[in-house]
């Protein structure tokens, strides 16, 4: 049965009107669902033959929350969603003064290969629909009761790799009949995928997009990311720079420091050199331990002079402020207990 969120309101007019019934009540039916009313039966408002149809035809498509999890830490929730087809994803929110934030996936699984991430530890299972991932923003809405207001696509896979339904959820999710989260309130990761980055600058989005780098150089990158082997550093670095000039975005760059691997002040001043007049902000992340790989987190002495040298050098720098770390909020990192747990592991 198909999702209906896969659905844009166009799609759904026109599959309404096909029905025998009033195109307008696609909006009244989007109206309900976005509200948080995910049962054809309760919408009121839309006739019962319309709604006997929708039945018959759609699903609403919201996954089932299997765990929740709070951190003692902080107000960072972690849900494990199963999707009708048993696949299980998961999705982070963070709520802060100023809103709310989801940490949404974007595939099951990953085929990346990036040696400090769990979620490519079982490969990629398959690519989420935009119904699917708008579908996480949803349950996870009603179940904290509150709106979210920023979205970032930094979960569980590569959102470049999947790249015609993340580009839909990014339409549906912002328009107005949707959940209407600007496009200034949205982040995209990459690590780098770069005829899709060219191609994403194209539409001219003003969402903000976060580079994956994590290296200063190909020889320490290809170490880390195996797509490194197909797109150089300067291949990268000249796709943000097209990126910026369609969009006159900051590009931000997501930057993994794992101990005696890519953290030496030389790295930092190699970095700084790489990166030097770009309308940019490198983002810190102190690496979360994974025990295939066997990386550790540097010190945070270590991690406070590497951050200096990029500030010193006219670099705008932070490090990312570690939430959920009791609940493995890491992408992947939960999942992957979790199936370790079903199979006896």
């Amino acid at each position: 049965m198909r999702n209906i969120l896969d659905l844009d309101l166009d799609e759904l007019k026109k599959w309404i009107k096909g029905s025998g019934e009033k195109e307008f009540r696609a909006k009244q039916v989007f109206d309900w669902i976005y509200k948080g009313c995910f049962s054809f039966s309760d919408m009121k408002n839309i006739p019962e033959s319309l709604r006997n149809k929708l039945a018959a035809s759609f699903q609403t498509g919201i996954p089932e929350i299997v765990e929740k999890y709070k951190s003692r830490d902080d107000d960072t929730f972690k849900f494990l969603l199963k999707y009708s087809d048993g696949n299980i994803i998961e999705t982070v929110v963070m709520q802060y003064k100023h809103g709310n934030s989801i940490c949404v996936s974007t595939q099951i699984g990953c085929r990346m290969g990036c040696t400090f991430c769990a979620s490519t530890l079982h490969g990629m299972v398959r690519n989420l629909t935009a119904g699917e991932i708008l579908g996480q923003v949803l349950a996870a809405q009603k179940n904290i009761g509150g709106r979210i207001s920023n979205v970032v696509l930094m979960g569980s896979g590569e959102p470049l790799d999947n790249f015609d339904n993340v580009t839909k959820f990014l339409d549906i999710v912002n328009s107005e009949y949707g959940l209407n989260i600007g496009q200034r309130h949205i982040t995209l990761s990459t690590c780098g995928l770069v005829p899709k980055m060219r191609e994403l600058a194209d539409m001219n989005y003003q969402i903000t997009l976060a580079v994956s780098l994590h290296a200063p150089n190909d020889e320490i990158r290809r170490q880390m990311m195996p797509v490194a082997n197909k797109y150089s550093m300067a291949e990268i670095l000249d796709a943000c720079r097209y990126y910026i000039s369609k969009t006159n975005r900051r590009i931000t760059f997501e930057y993994s420091l794992v101990k005696g691997k890519n953290d030496s002040l030389e790295n930092a001043e190699e970095l700084s050199d790489i990166l030097k007049g770009m309308l940019c902000h490198v983002n810190l992340i102190p690496v979360n331990a994974v025990v295939e790989n066997g990386y550790s987190k540097p010190t945070q002495k270590d991690i406070a002079a590497f951050s200096a040298v990029l500030t010193r050098k006219g670099i705008e720098t932070t490090v990312r402020r570690e939430m959920g770390s009791d609940i493995n909020a890491a992408c992947g990192q939960l999942r992957r207990s979790y199936l370790d747990e079903q199979r006896g592991e």
